[in-house]
């Protein structure tokens, strides 16, 4: 009685194709989304002159406390910006770079550090 009851949810008309065609949306979105960071960091310059550096944390720390600490506290905890306590578990390399050098959540200025700057910043987060 049971395998006639799934026999027939299965074959019932639409509920298959609907099935499908879900799936193939949802593989569609990853490939987009997976397609749309290749090309983003691919095409970024100075986001991979930055991840081909190694960072200095005591240089990124000096970085820090003259251009990001005003907002984001001496010690990171947070003031007028978020805490970055963590940081690194929350958002990649590229996605931080981004965020630094973007301007684009205000309070927060635009400031690109060279990329050796902005390498030792990264070095300094990923330590927090």
């Amino acid at each position: 009685m049971t395998k006639a009851l799934l026999n027939n949810q299965i074959t019932e008309p639409g509920l298959l194709q609907k099935a499908v065609l879900t799936i193939l949306a949802v593989i569609l979105a990853i490939a987009v989304t997976a397609l749309v960071v290749y090309q983003v960091r691919r095409a970024d310059p100075y986001t991979q002159s930055v991840l081909s550096l190694t960072g200095d944390s005591s240089q990124g720390q000096i970085i820090f406390q003259l251009n990001c600490a005003g907002c984001h506290g001496l010690g990171a905890d947070g003031l007028v910006g978020p805490s970055l306590h963590h940081v690194s578990a929350r958002k990649s390399r590229s996605r931080i770079i981004h965020q630094v050098i973007s301007g684009e959540t205000p309070p927060m200025p635009q400031f690109q550090p060279d990329s050796q700057e902005m390498a030792d910043l990264l070095e300094y987060l990923e330590g927090l």
